[in-house]
């Protein structure tokens, strides 16, 4: 890895909870993808200002600003990219910054675009250093310089490119350069999902997959898909195999529950390895703090594993908390396992203090520290 540059994490997972995809996983996707910014679920805040940028262009009869789409993967990003192009009546090229890895790459790329054509960039944030660098100079002033000759008579000839867009995501804006994100016109930000709008996706989904979907199930499904709608997909996908070969066909809450039993996806969407964390956390370390390697190695995953696969979620919902000592579980996660935290824990202190606020005798305050 070059110095000072970011490079994913890589390793593979089999969990259905995960919201990274494979190529088999993407061309299943497919047909479930809206072909419209009026189909397009949830995200009501990115779809009105993006719906406001792309009327505006096409009115004027030019290409729109450069798009930047970031958030956490399975958000409908690459979707959104899709949606871009079919707004304008366009084509859409597809890349990646891990796939291009000189400055002659994207050159070729950008070298073969049409004029309003759209150039969707993912995981922008790893273009190695000089591709980015031209991407600067083809996205403010259209144009590529052809580097002719080698060594001291080397030459760079400047050719013009036809006015295009282009579309990047990334799951890590902070890791983008400023030059480069100074270069985009709009830029988005994708949240997870509510309950309510997964619930919708997994509905217009059901019905594109032409299954007997009930309400009952749908909310079931939603409620453990970690606010994402990929994994939702998933496990509609899972459900209904269960209906089908268990079951009577029906998807309904009995199916939901039993084929996510199988899958080992609790009530709250957590699976084998987030358990794995808070069972190791709160039996064999009391709570924390513990290290992230002490850790990883008790449940038998790598350290990058449980801090980028299980550990988002189980912090963003309140189960685990970062210290500079090391993670620790919170009430959260002993309540969870159906555990009472040895007195004198941080935990232990915390689920006292809950239960007096709750009960509207707050302590003393020499009694919180």
């Amino acid at each position: 890895m070059a110095e000072g540059r970011y490079e994913e994490p890589q390793f593979t997972s089999e969990r259905l909870v995960t919201a990274s995809a494979d190529d088999v996983e993407r061309a299943a996707e497919a047909a479930l993808r809206p072909k419209r910014l009026e189909e397009f679920v949830g995200q009501p805040t990115v779809r009105d200002q993006l719906s406001l940028v792309l009327e505006a262009a096409i009115a004027r009869g030019a290409p729109p600003d450069h798009v930047l789409l970031s958030g956490p993967p399975g958000l409908g990003k690459t979707t959104l990219a899709m949606i871009i192009a079919s707004e304008l009546g366009t084509s859409l090229r597809v890349t990646s910054g891990p796939a291009i890895q000189h400055a002659g790459d994207l050159a070729a790329v950008l070298s073969s675009l049409e004029e309003g054509e759209v150039l969707f960039i993912d995981e922008i944030h790893r273009l190695a250093r000089p591709a980015e660098e031209l991407l600067y100079v083809a996205m403010e002033d259209f144009r590529v310089d052809v580097v002719v000759g080698k060594g001291a008579g080397a030459s760079a000839i400047p050719l013009a490119l036809p006015p295009f867009t282009v579309v990047g995501a990334t799951t890590r804006a902070g890791l983008l350069p400023a030059p480069l994100r100074d270069r985009f016109g709009f830029t988005g930000h994708l949240d997870f999902y509510d309950a309510h709008d997964l619930e919708r996706v997994i509905v217009r989904s059901a019905g594109l997959l032409g299954v007997d979907l009930k309400h009952a199930a749908a909310h079931e499904i939603a409620r453990r898909s970690r606010g994402t709608p990929r994994i939702a997909n998933r496990l509609l996908r899972r459900v209904r195999d269960w209906a089908q070969v268990r079951g009577d066909g029906v998807m309904d809450l009995h199916a939901a529950q039993a084929a996510l039993q199988v899958y080992e996806v609790d009530p709250l969407g957590l699976d084998r390895l987030d358990r794995s964390v808070l069972d190791a956390l709160c039996r064999r370390f009391g709570g924390g703090p513990v290290g992230l390697s002490t850790l990883a190695m008790t449940v038998g995953e790598e350290a990058d594993t449980v801090e980028t696969v299980a550990e988002p979620y189980l912090v963003r919902e309140g189960f685990v908390a970062r210290t500079p000592r090391g993670r620790v579980a919170t009430p959260a996660a002993w309540a969870h396992l159906g555990l009472t935290p040895p007195a004198g824990t941080p935990a232990a202190a915390a689920g006292t203090l809950f239960e007096d606020l709750s009960s509207g005798n707050p302590p003393a305050a020499g009694d919180v520290g």
